[in-house]
């Protein structure tokens, strides 16, 4: 069973953040010392890094789902919340992260390289953090941010400078092996190379590495074989180097066919036109071996191919092929431009940039799309009023109403943000302090009546007695309930009738 894996699917889920904290400070004699909730811890991310002592992709491939911390949530007397674990993930150099749809997000070359694959999520902010001259004691905290939650595509691409491609049984494992310290499987039979191989290969000052990948058989292009699947190894590669078998037992085969049949297979997969190519005729230990490759070699070199004839056996010819590699490879190192450290890209946002849009769907809902507005959506609680009333000061200030009336909508009109959808209704004025997780303005929407409007209410009710105890009934006579509940007036002409009588 191999152990070598160069492609995998992660499924990652970063980190949610913390919920903030709604607390009013309450201690002897100060029972409402204003807002002390505390904010919520952020989410752990999720980042890849280069490790020059990783090799393969194996690793994830049985633990392929990753999940980061969760963020702690607020406490009373302003107790933020810890922030969630962040995990670090060690992939090998030469890792290209892809969306499930291909889309490349990163290309991880070099030791150190790092890229935030999956970022956690904001923690909320408590009631402290939210109070201002208006809302003095808010009533409402803000929810925490869910983490990101993607699938991505990990591509291993080693970074080699010499590749090595041909037939199966070429000897590119043997060639590697005697070149540098890789130990690969050796038998006699096609198809022995099952992954790619790396190498390190010393010659004189000049260090380089080599690959090599399974055989490659006409048709690999459409899927046969093994070596179109790993010829993403040598997509990085200084020069190809063409092993032929100069001592192939089949009839049918020569070192000029395989060359043409392999050259086809590289043209369709794409990407090496631009590679220069060196031919190696091997395995001339063999009399019948050597004899081919002296007759083949003036063909090759009408080509314009540099021709090498070596034995991975006797190592006749190593040397000189080796030392012709070191200067191929440091001539395409000396072409390249010198690398730059990684430099930190500001891009401040246009002046004219509204951080959001405003657009009508086909099912004449108005979707407004932008970071800021959607994580405002996130961290709201829609079961408080306030929270909700503060959402749509936010919004306005934002300029969300303005550009919804300057696109044609109307009250009433649908409106989706994120995954939320409501009727719109302008903001109706300014925010009013009334009891905690409460707002005037949206009281018509519940049906709920304010404390105002019951007071009142309790007000009028007793009026509406005092009216009808005043008046007479029929006969003229007041109830006993009447005289019972309402005070006896005594004026100065009652007391002087009092004294006549007398």
């Amino acid at each position: 069973m191999t152990t070598f894996v160069d492609r995998v699917v992660l499924h990652l889920q970063a980190g949610d953040g913390g919920h903030g904290c709604v607390s009013v400070r309450r201690e002897k004699f100060k029972p409402l010392g204003g807002p002390d909730g505390g904010n919520g811890g952020h989410g752990g991310s999720i980042t890849l890094v280069v490790d020059p002592q990783q090799h393969t992709l194996l690793d994830f491939h049985f633990h392929p789902h990753i999940k980061g911390g969760n963020g702690g949530g607020g406490a009373g007397a302003n107790r933020d919340g810890a922030n969630g674990k962040d995990l670090v993930l060690e992939v090998p150099d030469g890792t290209v992260v892809q969306t499930a749809d291909g889309e490349v997000l990163a290309d991880l070359v070099g030791a150190g390289t790092s890229f935030v694959v999956a970022r956690g999520g904001r923690g909320g902010r408590g009631n402290a953090s939210l109070a201002n001259t208006r809302r003095k004691v808010p009533g409402f905290a803000e929810l925490g941010e869910p983490g990101d939650r993607l699938d991505v595509v990990l591509e291993l691409k080693s970074v080699a400078d010499v590749g090595l491609v041909g037939f199966p049984s070429a000897g590119k494992s043997s060639l590697i092996s005697v070149m540098s310290a890789a130990k690969p499987k050796i038998a006699d039979y096609p198809f022995t190379t099952l992954v790619p191989n790396l190498g390190v290969v010393q010659a004189g000052d000049q260090t380089f590495t080599v690959a090599d990948v399974p055989g490659l058989i006409p048709g690999a292009a459409t899927g046969k074989g093994l070596g179109m699947q790993f010829l993403r190894h040598i997509e990085r590669t200084s020069v190809l180097v063409h092993v032929l078998d100069a001592a192939a037992p089949e009839i049918e085969r020569d070192p000029l066919a395989d060359l043409d049949a392999i050259e086809a297979e590289l043209a369709a997969y794409g990407g090496l036109e631009d590679r220069p190519r060196l031919v190696v005729l091997n395995k001339i230990d063999i009399p019948d071996g050597r004899d081919l490759a002296e007759m083949v070699r003036p063909d090759l070199e009408a080509r314009g191919y540099r021709v090498f004839e070596v034995s991975a056996v006797t190592r006749e010819g190593l040397k000189e092929l080796v030392y012709a590699l070191a200067a191929v490879v440091e001539e395409h190192r000396l072409a390249k431009p010198p690398a730059e450290p990684t430099r930190v890209v500001v891009r401040p946002r246009a002046v004219d940039e509204s951080g959001f849009t405003v657009e009508q769907d086909s099912d004449g809902v108005y979707v407004v799309r932008g970071i800021k507005v959607e994580r405002w959506i996130r961290q709201t609680n829609f079961d408080n009023e306030e929270a909700v009333g503060y959402l749509a000061d936010r919004l306005e200030r934002l300029g969300v109403e303005a550009e919804l009336a300057k696109k044609g909508a109307q009250p009433g009109d649908p409106v989706r943000i994120a995954d939320r959808e409501f009727d719109w209704q302008p903001n109706a004025g300014e925010f009013v302090a009334g009891p905690r997780g409460t707002d005037a303005r949206l009281e018509e929407e519940s049906g709920r009546a304010t404390a105002a409007q019951r007071l009142a209410a309790r007000k009028a009710r007793r009026v509406r007695s005092d009216d009808e105890l005043l008046h007479m009934s029929a006969d003229g006579t007041v109830s006993t309930l009447a005289n019972a509940q309402r005070p006896v007036l005594v004026t100065d002409e009652d007391d002087d009738e009092d004294d006549t009588d007398e």
